[in-house]
């Protein structure tokens, strides 16, 4: 699949992570930049009531996946290949084996041979998959591969040997340009690749009427000119993204890698001007109206959410205490009782007509408060501001109910948070000390994510009553991407279940190429279609007609089903755990207690 429209970001980088419970007011992590350089100094917003109304143009496409998406998504796996696309696969491919080929790799080891393959990569992301869908990431590789306590599909799929051979090689640019690319891009060892990737974001989905802007930190503690430190973050230590995603469905519309205050290392670091504004601005420059977009108050600005109007968005944030555009009376809360909230207007001229900027300060506890910035439209519950030029200050009598501004605020800032939390629940990273694998690792989790986003919004009736239905989708997409590899092994695993597995992969494909033939064989008048049908999507339920041959990832769901319980003939202190199970009387065995015996014996 190709890029429909290939625009390659010009900014410094393109590339997300926090807990939905983190207090955007009290952030530390990030210094205020004060508007300065060439930019427009932003007015003190007047303590006065005026309201203004604002131009809005034609609805933008409705939310969801777009056209094209829905064209090429037919089953699970395609869906994951809109964003691990045949491009990207391309270059991972040809930068490893060009690795492998001048460090000798297949001179010390024969068995690599023709190196690594469509099937083999393929196979490579979806085991990483799997280990998160089992919540193995922080578990040895030989753990995983180990004929007793181990999971068989990785015996199945691949020798360890192998695996650990793809993690050494895997490459993603030339390294012998990389010094020259690097002098002006810190990205250099993954721009292409990320370049690829973050283009195809946008034109898979349509984001609803509110966005979300916020940082994401990939945890990383190794080497890396653009490491951050947040003490905010679980993490602590990693490479930051600045993402927007739909504050509904969490989709990473578009996300840019921070690449520290100097992309370019030959030049000395200088301080970024109002970086937020910056970071905002570069993520809706494609972005149509008219949408809110939803930040904290490192971005949000006055200056930021005129910007934005031209643009036909409109911005919602708190706000720092020490914007100097803030009036002095909104910035205490001594001597105001709880759950009040005073406002601010500011008005000015723009295109659409006169722009209001709404400040409200909300004091949520004695002596604290809460200010939030927004170019809504917004009518307060008394009918809106008034036209006097002294402050609105009220206090919700009979009601503890926060502002209608408040409440927004909170139902939308959660976007990014909520996509950092759903991606670490499942999340394909493992140990590494290489940061372009991490950045890797980071775009298989949110790939798998947008893919899961796509294909049940494409089919809202699937598993309809189930509660794990991302589960689901990521063990079907890693057992769909590893069944290819093993149905061309050639040499078969030692462990009977892993055996097992491979056994019934192959039957199942045979069967599969087998009634296909047959199908084909019955009609042989009829012309093929000149353009493809993509196959029907098989709805897991439990009524309705099926093929006669089950298909493949059914039957590794049934095969994988069994969990690992203890030895039945071994003593319980010993507490010997296994996979296999006897075929006689089903009963758990070690291997210690099973007796093997040749195929003619049996």
């Amino acid at each position: 699949m190709e890029n429909p429209a290939h625009a390659r970001n010009e900014a410094s980088g393109n590339g997300s992570h926090s807990d939905s419970e983190y207090d955007y007011e009290d952030r530390e992590e990030c210094e205020l930049q004060q508007i300065g350089g060439g930019a427009t100094a932003a007015p003190h917003i007047p303590h006065h009531h005026n309201h203004a109304s604002h131009t809005r143009t034609p609805n933008p496409p409705p939310p969801g996946p777009t056209p094209y998406a829905v064209s090429l998504v037919s089953d699970i796996p395609s869906a994951f290949e809109l964003f691990f696309t045949r491009a990207i696969r391309a270059l991972v491919l040809e930068m490893t084996n060009l690795h492998a080929e001048r460090t000798g790799y297949g001179l010390r080891y024969p068995w690599w041979k023709a190196g690594m393959g469509e099937a083999e990569l393929r196979a490579y992301a979806g085991l990483l998959i799997l280990t998160g869908v089992y919540r193995s990431r922080g578990e040895a590789a030989a753990s995983l591969w180990d004929a007793e306590s181990g999971r068989s599909i990785f015996r199945a799929t691949m020798p360890l040997k192998a695996f650990y051979a793809y993690s050494t090689l895997l490459r993603f640019d030339d390294r012998e340009t990389r010094a020259q690319r690097r002098s002006s891009d810190k990205l250099a060892a993954v721009r292409e690749l990320w370049d690829r990737w973050a283009d195809m974001l946008p034109y898979m989905y349509n984001p609803g009427p509110d966005v979300t802007v916020d940082e994401q930190l990939v945890p990383f503690r190794g080497r890396c000119p653009f490491r951050q430190y947040m003490p905010s973050k679980p993490a602590k230590y990693g490479i930051k993204s600045w993402v927007l995603c739909d504050a509904k469905s969490s989709y990473a519309w578009k996300m840019q890698v921070y690449l520290g205050k100097n992309n370019k290392p030959a030049t000395p670091a200088r301080p970024k001007k109002n970086q937020g504004a910056r970071v905002v601005l570069d993520l809706t420059v494609d972005l149509l109206g008219p949408r809110n977009v939803t930040c904290d108050n490192f971005f949000t600005s006055y200056e930021l959410g005129q910007r934005l109007l031209d643009a036909n968005l409109t911005m919602l944030g708190t706000v720092r205490k020490n914007r100097p555009e803030l009036p002095p009376a909104l910035i205490s809360a001594k001597g105001r009782a709880a759950f009040s909230s005073e406002f601010a207007f500011a008005t000015g001229p723009g295109p659409g007509g006169h722009r209001t900027t709404t400040l409200v300060s909300y004091v949520p506890k004695k002596n604290k408060n809460v200010l939030v910035m927004t170019t809504l439209p917004w009518h307060s519950r008394t009918g809106g501001p008034s036209s006097s030029a002294s402050a609105s200050s009220f206090t919700a009598s009979g009601l503890s109910e926060r502002p209608e501004l408040v409440l927004k605020y909170n139902a939308t800032k959660g976007g990014v948070d909520n996509l950092d939390k759903l991606v670490a629940t499942y999340s394909c990273r493992r140990m590494t000390s290489r940061w372009p694998v991490a950045v890797f690792h980071n775009i298989l989790d949110v790939s798998a994510y947008n893919a899961y986003v796509i294909w049940r919004e494409t089919n809202p009736g699937w598993l309809s009553g189930h509660r794990n239905k991302r589960r689901f989708f990521l063990e079907q997409l890693g057992k769909a991407l590893v069944a290819p590899l093993i149905e061309k092994r050639r040499g078969l695993p030692r462990s009977e279940a892993s055996l097992a597995l491979v056994r019934c992969v192959r039957t199942a494909a045979s069967a599969n190429t087998n009634a296909t033939g047959a199908r084909c064989e019955s009609r042989p008048h009829s012309r093929p279609h000149p353009h493809p049908q993509p196959p029907s999507r098989e709805e897991p339920s439990e009524t309705g007609s099926r093929d006669r041959t089950e298909p493949l990832q059914q039957q590794l769901q049934k095969l994988q089903a069994s969990k690992r319980k203890r030895c039945q003939i071994c003593p319980a202190k010993k507490d010997s755990k296994t996979f296999t199970t006897c075929r006689g009387c089903s009963k758990y065995v070690c291997r210690s207690c099973a007796l093997p015996y040749c195929p003619s014996c049996v």
